[in-house]
């Protein structure tokens, strides 16, 4: 059966590898390779959408990564127990006009036995911001 580690239950540091394995992988903004560390029957709550399956994945983050453009991300842990951890992350990109924006967050996420993401709640807020007042 394949996994991907780190597996839970999680301890301090595999939670901090975990969150770094997915602030890397998604400052790739290469949709098929981020949906390869969900479930095949992940379900997602992003702001106000529902996405379901890793195809759903790939189509959110194709459509997501068309419109927000030059994306750079950052995810800080900032808690876990068992199976789940959550962060808070901040984002940066700007639209097809120009304007640059920071969005700020927080996730939820469950895991399976496996170490695949099976839940993911996202709530975010996004600020325009000048690009002389990017951070990332």
């Amino acid at each position: 059966m394949e996994q991907k580690q780190p597996l839970p239950p999680f301890t301090a540091a595999t939670a901090v590898q975990k969150v770094q394995m997915a602030e890397d992988a998604w400052n790739t903004q290469d949709p098929e390779k981020v949906s390869k560390a969900y479930s095949e029957d992940t379900e997602w709550r992003n702001r106000n959408q529902f996405i379901k399956g890793r195809e759903g994945v790939v189509k959110f983050l194709t459509d997501k990564w068309n419109k927000e453009l030059d994306y750079k991300l950052k995810k800080q842990l900032w808690a876990f127990t068992d199976n789940k951890i959550a962060v808070r992350f901040e984002y940066e990109y700007h639209d097809k006009f120009g304007q640059w924006f920071r969005a700020y967050g927080n996730e939820n996420w469950e895991f399976d036995e496996n170490g695949f993401m099976k839940k993911r709640y996202a709530s975010i807020n996004d600020l325009a911001i000048d690009e002389k007042d990017r951070r990332l």
